[in-house]
């Protein structure tokens, strides 16, 4: 079972993996549902996806699904670094539109467990950088939201400058003041 260290947003963690190593190399396993369920219930998990994102200083994000569609996720670096965004999208939440920074490196590097309605993001730190992703439901896009990466009432500092971002992610408006939040269906 990885360490967990909260977040500061309730219900995301950040897994820190205790390999086996022996003369062969190393063993983690960075997710167990069983050990996990007292903290976070997760579900099963249905899509397994992979991005790779050729330049550094690139932002990919901030997402999320909503209503029944709301997923939890697990990211983890497999090649390269990102500095990973998560920004609390919940409505009601102690710690709504707060957000979370977690640098996640190639390796038996640590992964990231994201609560539902809890927006995801990352800025690569290096070029030819690779993530994978696991989510506990089918993408819908009636159900998808996004945040704008530079939206000033969110205030996320990035650690260098945005090289590129895709059209899609620009086009997200920002927050307007009266914006509360999202219901996340139980």
């Amino acid at each position: 079972m990885p360490e967990l260290e909260s977040l500061g947003i309730a219900g995301a963690y950040r897994l820190r993996p205790r390999p086996a190593r022996d003369a062969r190399g190393w063993f983690v396993r960075y997710l167990d549902t069983e050990a996990l369920a007292e903290v976070l219930p997760v579900p099963g998990f249905v899509h397994f996806n992979h991005s790779h994102t050729e330049h550094r200083g690139s932002v990919r994000g901030l997402h999320l699904q909503i209503g029944a569609a709301a997923e939890v996720k697990l990211v983890k670096c497999v090649r390269g670094a990102v500095l990973d965004v998560l920004v609390d999208c919940r409505r009601g939440s102690p710690t709504f539109l707060q957000h979370a920074l977690v640098e996640l490196v190639e390796g038996l590097g640590d992964a990231v467990l994201i609560p539902r309605g809890v927006a995801h993001g990352f800025q690569t730190l290096q070029d030819q950088t690779e993530l994978i992703y696991h989510h506990s439901h089918p993408y819908q896009p009636d159900a998808e939201r996004g945040l704008r990466y530079d939206d000033p009432r969110i205030g996320i500092i990035w650690p260098m400058p945005v090289a590129e971002v895709s059209g899609k992610d620009e086009a997200w408006p920002f927050l307007k003041d009266s914006f509360e939040g999202y219901e996340i269906d139980p």
